[in-house]
This record gives structure tokens, sequence and C-alpha cells, in this order.
């Protein structure tokens, strides 16, 4: 695990995109704050940059540090969520490549508790893109024998760790958490 994360964090920092195993499926990253990375990832998975992408960090005190004001909610539903993943779509995101955020100033961020995904963001000291590893339109792959060659040749470096795993991974749950408290279910 630890030569993968290094040499992931060797491609992100150099402009790169990884194929990586995270506390869901496995995804497509990057350097959330690398404007030409997130661009590649667009165009693997042709997908318009209109439709943001989703972010991790390793630690719910980072929240400050990409959005302009954390609900104080948003402490208390990271909590409540350590039995299945959960991504919340916060507004007033900053810090972060201007193509990732979306047209409203929205941003999609999960805390990861998986090993390899949260020790990967911990040690690269920033936010990393983490969407699912397919072309729009196809479906997510829930394991990384699921992942198509397109991906897998679309990418600059392919993680080692996790890819035996044959158990089949869920997409986490999406909140809308709006500034004033009003929460909006995206996906259970």
């Amino acid at each position: 695990m630890k030569e993968d994360i290094q040499k992931a964090m060797e491609v992100m920092a150099a402009g790169g995109i990884i194929l990586y195993p995270t506390d869901t499926i496995w995804g497509i990253g990057c350097d959330a704050t690398n404007e030409e990375a997130v661009r590649k990832i667009y165009e693997l998975k042709k997908r318009s940059d209109s439709k943001a992408l989703i972010v991790l960090t390793d630690n719910p005190v980072k929240l400050e540090y990409y959005l302009s004001d954390v609900p104080s909610l948003a402490y208390d539903l990271i909590d409540a969520s350590e039995d299945k993943p959960l991504t919340i779509i916060y507004d007033n995101a900053r810090n972060l490549a201007p193509n990732l955020i979306a047209e409203d100033g929205s941003i999609a961020i999960r805390i990861t508790s998986e090993k390899f995904s949260q020790e990967l963001c911990r040690r690269f000291r920033k936010a990393i893109v983490s969407t699912s590893a397919n072309v729009s339109g196809e479906s997510s792959p829930s394991n990384f024998t699921e992942v198509s060659e397109t991906i897998k040749n679309g990418v600059d470096y392919i993680v080692n760790y996790r890819q035996q795993d044959t158990f089949k991974a869920k997409a986490s749950s999406i909140l809308k958490l709006s500034n004033n408290g009003e929460i909006k279910i995206i996906r259970e």
C-alpha cells in the first residue's frame, strides 16, 4: 500500500490522474486544486464540466479550507454516517479548481474512512477528486474487475491495492446541505 500511495501522490502532484479504490466504488482521481488535471478527468469520462465531481478528504476539519461557511449540522451528519459513506453538497466552495465547482458555487465532499483513500488524502494534504471509474452513461464499476479498458488505458497510474476485492461496493448517500440548514436528499 505504501508504494501505491507514494506513486499516486507523485502522479497527482505532476498533474496526472489515477484509478484508485475508495470507501465506495473504484474512482478516478486527481489533485482537486489542479484545473488541467480535472479537465483530463472530464475528457476521459466524456462528461460535461457543467456536472460537478465529488472530492474526498480525510478529516472534517479540512472542510473549513474548501468552504467559506460550514454549517454546524454538517459535522453531526458526518458523525452519524459512520455505517455508510455520505457525500454532502455544500454551498460556497473555494480553494478548488474552478472547473470542479458547480455553476451555483457548490461542491460535493465526502470524508473517507477507507484505509487507502484516507491515507492518500492525509499524505497528499489536498482534496482529491473522486468520480466513478466509468465513461458517462455507462454503469459504475462496483469493483476493479468491472472497470473498462477505456478507463484503465486513460489514467496515468492504476493503484494495485484492493484490485482482487470481489465484493460489490455501493455508491455513497448524497445530501445537499444549504447554509441555512436545509437538507435535501439527492441519493439514499
